[in-house]
């Protein structure tokens, strides 16, 4: 009889019960996202969100939707808010108003370890007397998951990540691009709905950023699992991202796929931002036409062929943009019907192409004149002067 309630307590703490325990836990989990998913619900929802810290308002107003299986990145310059919004969403920072939704259950309150979610930190953060192997496996030996699911799960995790040679290392016998793995690794062993990144690159040289940004699509296309990645870096969110969310002050400006957000900024600060080298701007007044045109000075540039969403009034001021592969210069520039001579100030040689930047474009303002930014092949020194002009088809 005694040993009959001694079984009774030892049992739910068995490994068998552990076992069981967990496998219920992953079941319950794949259908809830099932469930979800047949629904049509976003994987992550952001409703009405607000955090304030005393009189500073770090997030306002903010709703996003992150659909089931996206990548989506967020991205603006420093103190936007784009951190805080992803540790809301981890749990990590406890909001002033509004509500987090992920599979459609309302984690607003949840605590960080009953989200299902895997971030992955700027600072590695992995223990630095453990190896790899435990490293990968702490957060699953914390939950009591069975030591045979954790041995499959980092053998897939290694595989994955191709970091099987490095199990039985430290992290001090790594090198950064390696403990950048094993630290994706952590979050990618626990099975998770959504994976959150949190700049994980910044910390790399830029041959190791370019070579795990291949790493981390490839991560995506063969998981298919939903990932919200912060970062500043305009390279990283175009070639990650199936939508990047621009932020500024705290508020997303913009929402839309890579090509949309470079080809149709919806206002100055994103289409500023967005591009490297930066685009230019012109500013002058809008000509109604035929054809309407941009009015800097002596320049007229035809906007016969621009999609306008809506037509200020004609004389009003107006502020063109040009992406610098959008300049013709020389010979290209001459042919046209409106062309300006620019100083060539400073030539960048970046192999396929020169990036070149002068004056002399627009109208002069006082002693000073905006400067213009081209990209080709042209192999002018700097000192000179070429006709430049912007290709109508091409401003924005």
């Amino acid at each position: 009889m005694a040993g009959s309630f001694v079984g009774k307590l030892i049992s739910p703490f068995s490994r068998a019960a552990r076992a069981e325990r967990t496998a219920r836990q992953a079941s319950e989990r794949a259908q809830l996202r099932q469930t979800a998913r047949k629904a049509g619900v976003p994987s992550v929802s952001v409703r009405d969100l607000s955090l304030s810290f005393g009189s500073v308002s770090a997030l306002e107003h903010l709703d996003l939707d992150v659909a089931d299986g996206e990548f989506l990145v967020l991205l603006g310059p420093s103190g936007c808010g784009k951190s805080t919004l992803l540790n809301c969403i981890a749990g990590l920072i406890d909001v002033t108003d509004g509500q987090i939704l992920i599979n459609g259950w309302n984690v607003t309150w949840e605590q960080p370890k009953d989200r299902n979610i895997g971030m992955v930190f700027q600072s590695y953060a992995l223990y630095p007397q453990m190896t790899v192997r435990r490293n990968l496996s702490f957060g699953l030996r914390s939950a009591r998951v069975p030591a045979d699911e954790i041995k499959k799960r980092i053998a897939r995790t290694a595989e994955i990540l191709q970091i099987e040679p490095l199990l039985d290392r430290k992290p001090s016998q790594l090198s950064g691009g390696q403990r950048q793995r094993v630290a994706i690794g952590r979050a990618l062993v626990r099975d998770v709905d959504v994976f959150l990144f949190d700049e994980p690159l910044s910390n790399l040289d830029a041959k190791l950023r370019s070579e795990l940004r291949v790493e981390i699509k490839r991560l995506h296309q063969k998981l298919g699992n939903t990932m919200v990645y912060v970062t500043h870096d305009q390279i990283e969110a175009m070639t990650l991202a199936d939508r990047i969310a621009v932020m500024k002050s705290g508020r997303i400006q913009q929402l839309g796929a890579p090509h949309e957000i470079y080809s149709r900024p919806i206002n100055r600060f994103v289409a500023g931002f967005i591009g490297s080298p930066q685009m230019n701007f012109l500013s002058g007044e809008l000509e109604s036409g035929p054809p309407p045109a941009l009015r800097a000075g002596e320049l007229r540039i035809p906007l016969d062929r621009y999609a306008f969403d809506e037509r200020g009034a004609a004389g009003g001021h107006c502020v063109l943009g040009v992406r610098p592969e959008s300049v013709a210069i020389g010979a290209d520039a001459a042919a046209r019907p409106f062309s300006r001579e620019v100083e060539i100030e400073i030539v960048e040689p970046m192999g396929a192409e020169r990036l070149r930047s002068g004056a002399g474009l627009a109208v002069r303002r006082g002693d000073r004149r905006p400067p213009v930014m081209a990209s080709g092949t042209d192999v002018s020194p700097p000192g000179g002067s070429l006709p430049a002009t912007a290709r109508p088809a091409r401003t924005g």
